[in-house]
Order: structure tokens, then sequence, then C-alpha cells
């Protein structure tokens, strides 16, 4: 982060206004790469750090910039600081969202992450395209309630230690009282500004579709995320330690291919999940195995429900086995109670004993 800082504060004012927008979108780059690179777990004391520190700099940052160009006639340092900050807050943001798309992006359903790098991605637009001060200031504190409100989805759970549709309402309680604030911060700073329909209706937009897309199932359950998963022959726990039989042909599916089963008459198969949730978190996991019926679609065979407590670097480890599965297409949603889907194990099935090289017994961790 330093080697990214230093140069940039031994530039003179005016090649950074010269060169603004090109350090802006340098700026969200170097703060996905920093973010990529250091963020672990999300309940981790310096991964709270850090993204305490985006979002305190982004707000900081706006609140500056619009205080600075509330006053065309204003002279000295912080005027001369303007192209600076406007570099801050793209840096603030971009490292928020790299966050946000690295802890999304863990889960094991890839699909429901692709909301949030289009977000990335009209920001890295917006940068160029919104270049007027009211425009921007109106896309910036859009971008900021989404951030709010996404950090308030992380932390929330973290320091209730309990997640929920309750909890989500709350997240989104706190991400606008907290966002009003800095609005009324703002207008105090400048109240001749005519930005404010342009905020409140993103915002209004933000917290909408955030609202939909969670209560529809497609947001990802943060802080929640799949650490491993597989389908076996067999799942044993022996105290602290699980061990499964593993079909050779099964592995294959680490590798983006479904695997194929082989079940012979009288036998079941489990399938095994670990997900990690923050420390002390208590929450319950779903395993929903489902069937794929040519003229019906998929068709609930089975619910086995266990519940699950955060902390543990690996995820908390549990399994649920089916009996007597038919041949055909297999999937088992690993999901919340709410059913907020946390990944997905696909697998088919075929009839009869294995055949070849043995089973494969592994110790899952």
């Amino acid at each position: 982060m330093n080697s990214f800082a230093h140069p940039l504060v031994a530039l003179p004012l005016s090649a950074i206004k010269r060169y603004e927008r090109h350090l802006s979108a340098v700026s969200m780059v170097a703060g996905f790469a920093f973010d990529n690179y250091y963020l672990d777990r999300v309940d981790h004391p310096l991964a709270q750090f850090a993204l305490f520190a985006y979002v305190l700099g982004a707000i900081v940052s706006i609140v500056l910039v619009h205080f600075v160009e509330s006053r065309p006639q204003m002279r000295g340092l912080l005027l001369k600081a303007h192209p600076l900050l406007v570099v801050v807050t793209q840096f603030s943001l971009g490292a928020l969202w790299s966050a946000f798309l690295i802890f999304y992006g863990r889960s094991a359903v890839i699909a429901t992450s692709w909301p949030f790098l289009l977000i990335l991605a009209g920001i890295l637009v917006g940068n160029e395209v919104f270049r007027k001060y009211q425009s921007r200031l109106a896309f910036t504190c859009t971008l900021l309630f989404f951030a709010l409100f996404s950090y308030a989805i992380f932390m929330v759970p973290v320091v209730m230690r309990q997640m929920g549709p309750r909890t989500f309402v709350f997240s989104g309680a706190v991400a606008v009282a907290i966002f009003c604030l800095v609005l009324f911060v703002l207008w105090l700073l400048g109240p001749s500004r005519s930005a404010w329909r342009g905020i409140w209706m993103g915002a209004t937009a933000v917290l909408i579709a955030i609202d939909l897309c969670y209560f529809a199932g497609i947001l990802p359950p943060l802080p929640l995320t799949l650490a491993k998963a597989g389908v076996y022959h067999s799942v044993i726990k022996t105290g602290d330690v699980y061990q499964a039989i593993a079909e050779p042909g099964s592995l294959l599916g680490a590798a983006g291919k479904q695997p194929v089963m082989h079940v012979a008459s009288g036998e079941s198969l489990s399938v095994y999940s670990a997900v990690f949730a923050p420390i002390q978190l208590r929450t319950n996991i779903v395993h929903t195995w489902q069937r794929y019926d040519e003229s019906a679609g998929w068709q609930t065979q089975s619910i086995v429900r266990f519940p699950i407590t955060g902390g543990r670097d690996g995820g908390y480890r549990g399994y649920s086995t089916k009996s007597l599965p038919q041949r055909g297409r297999w999937r088992v949603d690993i999901a919340t109670a709410e059913g907020l889907l946390i990944g997905r194990v696909r697998f088919s099935v075929m009839p009869g004993p294995v055949t070849g090289t043995a089973n494969i017994v592994q110790v899952l961790k």
C-alpha cells in the first residue's frame, strides 16, 4: 500500500490535476490488488480495521470535496489538494468494492456474485462519464450508500453473532442512518447544491435493489462462505476427524467436471460441507437433495438441517446422507434456513458397483 501512496504524495498537485482521471482509475486498481492480497477472513481484526478505514476515508474525502466545490471563491491549500481528495475518494470506494467482490466471490455459487462485477465496472465507467460535479456528487453518494449497506451486511452479523431477515433489515437501517448523517453534514456545508434529488433517488434505488436481491435469494448470505464441499460414498466422524470414501472419478469434480457416482443396490451417498462463519456466530445450515426429472425439472427428494457455530478457519463441518439414490442428475443445495444459497454440489448417479480403481479414503479438514 505504501508503494502506491509515497509516489502519489510526492507528485506536484498540478500534475495530480492533469492526470486526475488516470490516477483515479489506478487508485481503484491498486485498492483491489491490495485487498485481494491481504484480506482473508471478514471477522479478522485487520480486515475489520481496513474496511472501517476505507469507509471513513470515503466519507471524509467526499465531505471535503463537497466543501471545496461549494465555494468557488476558495483559495489556499485545501483548494490545491482537491485533485488529491478526489483520488482518495476513488481509492477508498475502489478498495471497498474490491473487498466486497473478494468476499462475495468466495461463494461456491459464482452466479450470485455477478451483480457486484457489474457494479465495479459501473464505478470505473462512472469515473470517466460523470465528470461534472453535481452528477458526480449524486453518483458518488449513491456508491457510498451501496458501500455502507454492503459493509453493514458484513459487520452487523459479526457484531450481533446471528443472521437472518431481522439482522439484514437492521443492517439496512444502520446504513440508512449513517448515510442520512453524512447527507446532513453535506447539506450544512453546501445547502445551495442541487444534487440532492439525484442522491435520494440513487440511494432509494440501491436500497430497493439490495432488498429484492436478498429476499429473492440472489444475494449470497455473507458473512457465510463455503470452504469445502463434495459428494462421497460415505462420511464417518470419529472424534474431531471426518473420513470419507470417495469414488476416484468423483475427484474430477474439483476441476469443474460433474462427477459420476456408481451406487450399488442398497447403498447410499453423502454430501459433506464446511461452511465458514465468523467467531461465535450461530445459525442453521440446510442440505436440500434434488433430482432432475425430464418432465418436471428439479424435484426435492430430502431436506436435512443442522446447526453450525462459527470461528473455525476451515469452516464448520457437517454432512447429510441420501439412501438409495436413483439414477440420474442430482444436486445438493447448501443454504441457510431462510433459503439463501451458500453452495451447490452437482453429480450424476449410475447404478452398479465401482469398477477399476478402488475407492479412495480421504480425511476431510
